[in-house]
């Protein structure tokens, strides 16, 4: 049977998405992985890195605790960016599990405070990294790739991923 709740379609589909660029980029040199483009962060692994920081910063925020070290500021090899982010991925589902949706979370960044509720921070984070994996479709196009992985919800469900 599908999935039907909206918050574990959206987590759930954004881990394989993102283990789908990520395959994508398995064989690619490290240069081409790292190649600048004119396109999101500026490459393929500054994308895959900020997705996943992005990821780790809203899991902070919804598990009430401080803020990690921005993860653009790390440098990672390819499994270890494959780990942060399967580990961001995991965190945000038992997050989102653990709480109502309609609880208000709140953060203060550049001296003003923000509050959310969980439902718009799981809305958030996931729609943010369809975004920014969209962008990813086009490096990868940029850069030679002929056959481009799916990474969209209806190609997750239509695959059976979504059961």
């Amino acid at each position: 049977m599908p999935e039907h709740d909206p918050a574990t379609i959206l987590l759930t589909h954004n881990k394989w998405a993102n283990t789908q660029i990520m395959n994508a980029c398995a064989t690619m040199s490290e240069d081409d992985f790292k190649r600048p483009i004119e396109m999101g962060m500026g490459s393929l692994y500054a994308t895959m890195v900020h997705i996943g920081g992005a990821m780790r910063g809203w899991a902070d925020l919804l598990a009430g605790r401080g803020f990690r070290a921005r993860a653009e500021e790390a440098s990672y090899e390819r499994s270890a960016l494959v780990a942060m982010l399967d580990e961001a991925a995991d965190e945000l589902t038992q997050l989102a599990s653990a709480h109502p949706m309609n609880e208000i979370v709140t953060r203060e960044r550049g001296g003003k405070e923000y509050s959310f509720t969980r439902g718009a921070v799981i809305t958030h984070v996931t729609t943010h990294g369809m975004h920014h994996r969209a962008q990813c479709l086009n490096m990868l196009r940029q850069l030679g790739k002929e056959s481009l992985p799916p990474i969209s919800v209806v190609e997750w469900t239509l695959m059976g991923e979504g059961r």
